[in-house]
């Protein structure tokens, strides 16, 4: 199976890809031979990749960058690079390759520290021989001053380094960073696509794949985790009960305190995951003793480690609320299709009653407006707003429509 396999309905920028990898393919044959390269080349030294969440950025990248270390025999013969069978293909799709560098974060953002060591690692050579490519998933997610750090590695890249940057929009990137990418956007994928990838790579029954992908309109890894996991599905059942809770402010405030309670334990349930083994693995490597006791100058270590699992905690529970919101304003975007009566096809068609319900009882001006809040409270929450207070703020405004 191709690498461009799960580049799901992106046929435009799989066709530039695959074009400049067929070309940086041509570079690395001719320089081996000592040959001259061809002139004109689709390849560059840094990408963009932009689209909606769930449109497959990363997955773009990671394909693109497979292709660029395939060594199958069939290119020789006129195959295109990106077999998907060969050690550089399989080795860059699991995250093992030596060449290949994926960063993301699991925090808020990403700080000079850390981006001066992906600087420095990009101006090594490869160790294969071929393309040192580093992959930022959360391009969006740089600091300022990260920024300006990259910049200069960007601008002045090694002769055999790619980078490959992901991002929801090209706003979201320094203007003076995204002048020197090539700009690739993708698109949400129709969900028939989704669904296909999910019942063929996944395993998935049909009905629950194409439900899953319907309900999430196309996001790839949100459908996948719908339809494999039982606690988004009752997670997602329990946000599309909430417009028919806010009748008064009691249930206002109740229905907000549940949607925070929820997204806290999903914060928590990752934290006990990562969080006590990376304590453990931190005082192991500090050299605690059986007691647990810290030697001293330790302190700090221990510290910056609780900060960073912080930080991480918070950057969870947002995500959590995040996930939810955008459910919320999927339901009264299908209100407000039946309330137009558009043909538009409905995505929560599991809560078909309710959504009736909430039709017959509302206005289309109504619906506009509690759409407009659910957009206010993820605004709220971007600035850092308490979250109990952004989605109190959100579910008094549902209930006065």
């Amino acid at each position: 199976m191709a690498v461009w396999d799960d580049v799901v309905g992106q046929e435009r920028v799989h066709a530039q890809l695959a074009a400049a990898a067929r070309d940086a393919d041509a570079r690395v044959t001719a320089e081996a031979r000592r040959e001259r390269p061809p002139d004109a080349s689709k390849m560059t030294h840094a990408w963009l990749f932009t689209g909606p969440p769930g449109s497959g950025r990363s997955t773009a990248a990671r394909a693109f960058a497979a292709a660029l270390h395939c060594t199958s025999p069939d290119r020789a013969l006129g195959g295109e690079p990106g077999c998907g069978f060969c050690d550089g293909c399989h080795t860059t799709l699991v995250g093992t390759h030596a060449d290949v560098e994926v960063i993301r974060t699991d925090l808020l953002s990403i700080g000079v520290k850390d981006t001066r060591e992906l600087v420095r690692r990009a101006q090594l050579s490869p160790a294969g021989g071929r393309w040192q490519v580093i992959i930022l998933e959360d391009a969006d997610r740089l600091t300022e001053g990260a920024g300006n750090v990259l910049l200069k590695a960007v601008e002045e890249p090694a002769p055999r380094t790619v980078w490959l940057l992901c991002a929801p929009s090209i706003e979201d990137v320094l203007p003076t960073i995204r002048s020197r990418c090539r700009h690739l956007t993708l698109r949400t994928p129709p969900v028939e696509a989704v669904a296909d990838v999910l019942i063929r790579r996944d395993g998935i029954e049909p009905d629950v794949a194409m439900s899953a992908a319907r309900a999430t309109q196309g996001h790839i890894g949100r459908a996948r985790r719908l339809a494999t996991d039982e606690r988004a599905r009752a997670r997602r059942a329990t946000v599309l009960k909430m417009p028919l809770r806010v009748e008064d402010i009691g249930g206002c405030l109740k229905a907000a305190q549940e949607l925070i309670d929820a997204a806290a334990e999903d914060a928590n349930q990752v934290a006990e995951e990562v969080d006590v083994k990376e304590t453990e693995d931190m005082k192991a490597a500090l050299g605690a003793s059986a007691g647990g006791r810290m030697p001293r100058g330790t302190a700090g270590a221990m510290k910056e480690l609780e900060d960073r699992q912080k930080r991480r905690k918070t950057r969870s529970q947002r995500d959590s609320l995040d996930l939810a919101l955008t459910d919320l304003t999927g339901f009264y975007r299908d209100v407000l299709a039946l309330q137009m009566g558009s043909e538009v096809a409905l995505a929560n068609l599991d809560v078909r009653d309710a959504l009736d319900r909430i039709a017959r009882a509302s206005t289309p001006e109504g619906t506009l407006r509690r759409i407009e809040a659910v957009v206010a409270c993820r605004q709220a929450l971007d600035s850092n707003v308490a979250p109990l207070l952004a989605v109190e703020a959100m579910t008094v405004a549902l209930r006065a429509g």
